[in-house]
């Protein structure tokens, strides 16, 4: 009984160059999937994006591990991926041009405070999830926003058109106080002793 759950766990079914391969060409699909549906997908702007994502991983997984659920092939496989990942990362980081055309290129959603309409449809995301988008990073509207960027990676940044209420706020309170401690400095040397 114990030499079974020892084998069942470290005995692997699959030759190890299979292990390996398997979860290689899986990325490289996945890598050329994803960057064919667009950063919308990354971005996950609405539940069927995650759900995407979610039951992708699921969808590939007897693929990359096969018949084989060994502890010695979940490690040789996850290796295999770390490996790839490592060296695809270092081979595009020499290579900028080659690094744009697989990452993509931001998209400039907003400008100057205008709503972009034409790249909102390029890259399938209504005005409300952008809106929403921007509720999650604290504007309260659109009009808020100076500039809104999709990354290449998914990411929405956002820049305000002008400075949020707080911070505003501070600001005025920096000055405040640099104006007090200023009038109490020019009172210290009004009530000073002159010198002997």
């Amino acid at each position: 009984m114990h030499s079974k759950i020892w084998t069942d766990m470290f005995v692997l079914a699959l030759p190890v160059l299979e292990k390996i391969l398997r979860p290689v060409i899986v990325y490289f699909f996945l890598v050329i999937g994803l960057r064919l549906a667009g950063k919308r997908e990354l971005a996950q702007l609405n539940p069927f994006d995650l759900v995407v994502l979610l039951t992708l991983s699921n969808t590939v997984q007897n693929a990359i591990i096969g018949e084989d659920n060994s502890v010695t092939g979940g490690i040789i496989g996850a290796t295999a991926l770390l490996v790839v990942n490592y060296l695809v990362v270092r081979f595009l980081y020499g290579h900028k041009r080659l690094d744009q055309i697989v990452e993509g290129q931001p998209a400039l959603l907003i400008e100057n405070g205008i709503v972009n309409e034409r790249l909102l449809g390029k890259e399938l995301i209504t005005r409300a999830e952008l809106e929403a988008a921007a509720h999650r990073q604290g504007f309260a509207s659109l009009e808020e926003i100076a500039c809104a960027v999709l990354e290449p990676g998914g990411t929405l940044s956002f820049l305000g058109k002008k400075p949020a209420p707080e911070e505003a706020r501070h600001r005025e309170l920096l000055e405040r106080l640099d104006q007090m401690m200023a009038e109490m400095a020019q009172l210290r040397r009004m009530q000073a002793p002159p010198p002997a």
